[in-house]
C-alpha cells in the first residue's frame, strides 16, 4: 500500500482482506525489528557491557579481527569500504547467534526507533503516491500543513527545488524532502483542482504525533473496542484514557483487538495488562544467562477495568508484548483469547546503540508468562533466520490457518492456568476459541488493485466530491445506508485499465464484496477522520469489519468470556 500517514508508515489498519494476505519477508521480520526491550526504550551505551572479564576473553578474537582488517586496509589490491565490511562481518557473526539479535547501521536504527517514538518532526500530512504524484489526503488537525492551508486532492509537485513526480518517486525521497528539524521551513509547490496556477506555500517544520491506538469506539451500548496497532512510548497513555472514555460511555464488556500487532516496549505491554488483573498477579518474569536481566512484573495498580467479559483478538502477526498481554490474561483466565496461534517471539533484547550511531538488539533472557511457559518459537542456533522467517508459511501449508486441529502443541510444554485449564508454551499463544481465514476474496486482480493504489484513490476522490454532503448528513445515515455503486465500480474498473490493470472478471467477482466494503470505508475515512486529533480512525474500522468474520466471531463470545471471568474454567470450545 502506498498510503502513508504523517509522512511516516501508516498504522496497519487491516480490514476483513489483511487477514487472508499472504505473509511476506517484511512482516515476518517486523517481530524482530520492533521487538522486545527490557524496560521503557532506554539506549544504554556501548560501554555497559565492558569489564575485565568480557574483555579478556574476547581480547584475542579482537585483536585477531583487527588485524585482517589492517591488513586488507593496507595491502589489498583493490579499493575497498572497510565500513561495509565491518558491517557485513558484525551480520554475519550474528547469524550464529539467535534469530532476534539483530544489527543495525545508523539509518535503520534511526528508522526503527521512529516506529516506537511518540513523533517526528515533519510538515504533518497524510499523502498517497498515485499515478507517481505525491496527493495529500488530509493535512493533519492542528499540524503546520492545515495551518499553512494545504488542502486534501493537492498534489505536491516540487519540496523547495526538488521535484517529486515521476517514476523515480518512491517513499523514501518523500520522507527525506518532508521530514526535518523543526522549526525549519520548507517551500512547497502543489496543484489544486480548479486552480488554473500551481500554488505556492512555505511549511514551518513541527513536531507530528504518532499514534498506536488505531481505534477506540461502542460497538453496541455495553460492548467496547479498543484495537492497538504496536506498543510505542505513547501506548499506554492512549489506551488508558480511551478505556476511560469507553467506560464514561457505559462499556461493561471489552474486545481488545491485538492482531498484526508486533509488540515494541515491555513496559507498556504490563501496564496494559495491569489493568485487567487485580491484586499483585505476576505479569511476566524474564531469566536469563546474567542474573541483572531476571526479574519479575507484578500488577500494582487499581486497574479500570478489573471486572467485566473481556475478549481478545490475536494472530499470527501479534507478537513479543502483545504475547505478554495475551498469557497474563490467558494464564490467569481473566480473558477469552480469540483468532489463531500467535508468532511465537519470547526473547527479550536490549538496545545498545554504537558509537557511530548504528544498533545492536542483543538478546539478553526470555520471558515466561505467569504458568511459567516460554512462548518463543523453535529456531536452531546458529542456522541463520531463513527457516525461522518461513515458519509461517509452514503454518499455512499445514493448514493451520484454515483447520483448528491443525495447530500442534508440544505436549511437553504443558501449563496450566490458575483454574486448571490446560496451556500450551513454545509456539506463541494458542487461542482459546479458533476463527480460520478468510481468502476467498483475495485474488492477483485485488493485489494489483492495492498495488497501483487503485481502491484508496478512487475513495479519496470520491470523498473530496462528496464532503459537505456526506458530512451533513453524518456518519451514523452514512454507514446504515451507503451503498457503492454499479458506475463506481465501472469507474474504479476504468481507472485500473487506464494504469495497466487488465480486468480479470472472474476475479473481480470474487473481490467484488470485499472492494465495495473497502471503498465504504476508506470513504469514511476520508471524510471523518481529518478532525482527529487523537489519530483514531474509528469510522474506518466501523465500516470494514462488518465482513470481519474474526472480529463477527467475538461478538457472539461475550456469554463464555463473562463464565470464564466468573470463575467457570471448564468453559468448551
Amino acid at each position: 500500500m502506498s498510503e502513508m500517514r504523517e509522512e511516516g508508515p501508516a498504522p496497519h489498519t487491516p480490514g476483513r482482506g489483511d487477514e487472508g494476505i499472504r505473509n511476506d519477508r517484511t512482516m515476518v521480520r517486523l517481530p524482530m525489528l520492533l521487538g522486545l526491550t527490557m524496560a521503557a526504550g532506554m539506549l544504554v551505551g556501548a560501554t555497559f557491557f565492558s569489564g575485565p572479564k568480557s574483555l579478556g576473553n574476547i581480547g584475542r578474537g579482537y585483536s585477531k579481527y583487527k588485524e585482517v582488517l589492517q591488513l586488507i586496509e593496507n595491502n589489498y589490491v583493490d579499493t575497498v569500504n572497510t565500513e561495509e565490511l565491518v558491517d557485513y562481518s558484525i551480520q554475519k557473526m550474528l547469524e550464529k547467534l539467535d534469530p532476534h539479535t539483530s544489527y543495525m547501521n545508523p539509518d535503520e536504527a534511526t528508522a526503527a526507533r521512529t516506529q516506537l517514538e511518540g513523533g517526528f518532526d515533519g510538515i504533518g500530512i497524510e499523502y498517497n503516491i498515485y499515478k507517481d504524484t505525491v496527493y495529500v489526503v488530509t493535512p493533519l488537525a492542528g499540524g503546520p500543513s492545515e495551518a499553512a492551508g494545504l488542502q486534501s486532492g493537492d498534489k505536491l509537485i516540487k519540496v523547495d527545488d526538488a521535484e517529486l513526480t515521476g517514476s523515480k518517486l518512491d517513499n523514501g525521497l518523500v520522507f527525506q524532502k518532508l521530514r526535518g528539524r523543526r522549526g525549519t521551513p520548507v517551500k512547497l509547490m502543489v496543484l489544486r483542482k480548479g486552480e488554473k496556477k500551481p500554488l505556492t506555500f512555505t511549511v514551518t517544520r513541527d513536531r507530528i504525533p504518532t499514534y498506536s491506538v488505531d481505534a477506540a469506539y461502542m460497538i453496541d451500548d455495553k460492548t467496547g473496542y479498543i484495537k492497538v496497532n504496536r506498543f510505542s512510548e505513547t501506548t499506554y497513555d492512549e489506551f488508558k484514557n480511551a478505556l476511560a472514555n469507553l467506560k464514561q460511555q457505559g462499556m461493561a464488556q471489552l474486545m481488545l483487538d491485538l492482531r498484526n500487532n508486533p509488540g515494541g516496549y515491555m513496559d507498556r505491554a504490563t501496564s496494559m495488562a495491569d489493568e485487567f488483573l487485580s491484586g499483585d498477579k505476576l505479569l511476566v518474569y524474564t531469566d536469563g544467562k546474567d542474573n541483572r536481566y531476571d526479574r519479575q512484573v507484578k500488577a500494582r495498580i487499581a486497574g479500570q477495568f478489573e471486572d467485566g467479559p473481556l475478549v481478545v483478538l490475536l494472530d499470527e502477526g501479534s507478537a513479543s508484548a502483545s504475547e505478554i498481554v495475551a498469557g497474563a490474561l490467558q494464564d490467569h483466565d481473566r480473558a477469552l483469547i480469540v483468532g489463531r496461534r500467535s508468532f511465537g517471539k519470547g526473547l527479550v533484547q536490549m538496545p545498545v546503540m554504537l558509537t557511530d550511531g548504528s544498533e545492536l538488539r542483543l538478546t539478553i533472557s526470555r520471558y515466561f508468562t505467569p504458568s511459567g511457559r516460554s512462548i518463543q518459537k523453535p529456531y536452531t542456533l546458529g542456522k541463520g533466520n531463513d527457516e525461522y522467517e518461513h515458519e509461517l508459511d509452514a503454518r499455512a501449508k499445514n493448514g493451520e490457518f484454515f483447520i483448528a486441529d491443525s495447530i500442534k502443541n508440544d505436549p511437553k510444554y504443558k501449563f496450566t492456568t490458575s483454574g486448571g485449564r490446560t496451556v500450551y508454551g513454545a509456539g506463541g499463544i494458542t487461542p482459546d476459541v479458533f476463527v480460520p481465514r478468510d481468502t476467498l476474496y483475495m485474488t492477483d486482480y485485488l493485489a494489483k488493485l492495492y498495488g497501483k493504489n487503485i481502491i484508496r484513490e478512487m475513495a479519496l476522490e470520491y470523498a473530496n466530491e462528496n464532503r459537505k454532503r456526506l458530512e451533513k448528513e453524518g456518519f451514523a445515515d452514512f454507514r446504515k445506508t451507503f451503498t457503492v455503486t454499479e458506475p463506481m465500480m465501472q469507474r474504479m474498473v476504468d481507472d485500473a485499465k487506464s494504469q495497466g490493470v487488465k480486468f480479470n472478471e472472474k476475479e473481480f467477482n470474487r473481490s467484488k464484496d470485499y472492494i465495495r466494503t473497502q471503498l465504504k470505508a476508506y470513504i469514511a475515512q476520508y471524510v471523518w477522520k481529518r478532525g482527529s486529533k487523537d489519530g483514531l480512525n474509528n469510522e474506518f474500522f466501523q465500516v470494514m469489519y462488518e465482513s470481519d468474520n474474526t472480529y463477527r466471531k467475538a461478538l457472539t463470545l461475550f456469554d463464555r468470556a463473562r463464565l470464564l471471568e466468573r470463575g467457570n474454567y471448564t468453559v468448551k470450545k
